[in-house]
C-alpha cells in the first residue's frame, strides 16, 4: 500500500514547514524587496545522485505565490552529476527567497534517501533479493520518506501498523511465544486481505515459525549470513524470507546471495545524507526557461 504525494498529509507537511520558517513574515525579504518585484533562480545539485521530491518543492514555492512558475529540467528519480541543474523557477522575488530554505530541505532530504536506497539495490543486482525499507522514518514524513525509498529502487515495506502484521520479538515475548502470538493473529485477522510477518531471532524460531504455518513471511533478524543461508534452506520456499539487522553496504550482498527473498534496510531512511543541492537567483526578472520538463 503507497498513498504518494496527493496524500492530504503532505500538503499539511509543507505548510507545517512554511510556517515554522517564515513565522509572521520573512522580515529580510519583505524590507528589501517591493511585492511585485520579480526573480528567476537555477537549482542546482552540486553532488551526483538520484533526485527526488521535485513536485514537492514546487509546492513550497506554489503555497507563497500562485504566480510563481517552475521548471524541472530533470525527470523524477533521475540519476545526475554534480553541477547538473535540476530545475528553473521565476516569480516573486519574496517567494522565491522566503521558500528557497524550505524548498532545499524537502530536495535535499529526499534526494538523499532516494540516493541512498539506489546504492543499496544496486550492490545486490542480480541475485534476486529485494530491498525493502523500514518505519524508521522521520516523524511527519513517513509518506515522504517512503516516496523517496521507492523513487531509488527500493520497494516499500508496510506503511504503518495497520496495513500488515508484524509479529516482532516483543509480541512474543508478551505473548508467551510464537506460537500463541501467530495463534491469536490468525484468529482475529482476514489473512486473505492482510498479510502475517513474524521475526525469528534463533534457529529455533523459525522452527516453530514454519511449524505453525498460517504465515506469509519470516524475518531473521540479526543473522550472520552463514545462518541465513542455512535457515533460507530450512524454510525451503515455503514462506517468503526476509534479512533484517546489522545490514550494510558493504555485507548486504553477502545476505543478498544467501537465497533470501527480501533485505529491510532501516539505514535508508534513519541514516541518509542530504544530497547537496543550492538555488541561486539569476535574473532579476522573468523570463520563459526553454528546453525544460514540467515537473
Amino acid at each position: 500500500m503507497f498513498y504518494g504525494l496527493h496524500d492530504a498529509s503532505v500538503i499539511r507537511l509543507v505548510q507545517i514547514a512554511l510556517h515554522e520558517d517564515i513565522g509572521d513574515g520573512d522580515i529580510t525579504s519583505e524590507s528589501i524587496f517591493h511585492e511585485d518585484s520579480l526573480a528567476c533562480a537555477t537549482v542546482l545539485a552540486k553532488q551526483s545522485g538520484i533526485i527526488c521530491g521535485l513536485r514537492i518543492a514546487e509546492l513550497v514555492f506554489q503555497d507563497l505565490s500562485s504566480d510563481v512558475n517552475w521548471f524541472a529540467t530533470v525527470e523524477e528519480g533521475a540519476e545526475v552529476e554534480a553541477g547538473t541543474i535540476i530545475a528553473r523557477v521565476d516569480g516573486s522575488s519574496r517567494a522565491l527567497l522566503s521558500g528557497e530554505r524550505t524548498a532545499l530541505n524537502f530536495l535535499q532530504r529526499m534526494s538523499g534517501v532516494a540516493t541512498n536506497a539506489r546504492r543499496f539495490v544496486k550492490a545486490v543486482e542480480g541475485t534476486g533479493a529485494t530491498i525493502l525499507d523500514t518505519r524508521k522514518t522521520i516523524p511527519g514524513w513517513r509518506i515522504l520518506d517512503k516516496y523517496a525509498a521507492k523513487t531509488g529502487g527500493a520497494e516499500n515495506h508496510r506503511i504503518g501498523l495497520f496495513d500488515m502484521v508484524m509479529i516482532k520479538d516483543n509480541h512474543i515475548a508478551a505473548a508467551g511465544g510464537i506460537r500463541a502470538a501467530i495463534k491469536k493473529c490468525r484468529e482475529e485477522i482476514n489473512t486473505d486481505r492482510i498479510r502475517i510477518e513474524v521475526e525469528t531471532q534463533t534457529f529455533q524460531d523459525v522452527w516453530e515459525a514454519v511449524e505453525c504455518g498460517g504465515i506469509h513471511r519470516i524475518m531473521f533478524d540479526n543473522f550472520t549470513p552463514d545462518r541465513m543461508k542455512k535457515a533460507v534452506e530450512f524454510v525451503a520456499n515455503r514462506y517468503e524470507t526476509e534479512a533484517s539487522g546489522g545490514i550494510t553496504l558493504d555485507n548486504v550482498r553477502q545476505y543478498a546471495e544467501t537465497g533470501v527473498d527480501y533485505i529491510s534496510i532501516g539505514a535508508i531512511t534513519h541514516s541518509s545524507t542530504a544530497l547537496d543541492i543550492s538555488m541561486d537567483i539569476v535574473v532579476t526578472k522573468p523570463m520563459t526557461w526553454e528546453s525544460s520538463v514540467k515537473s
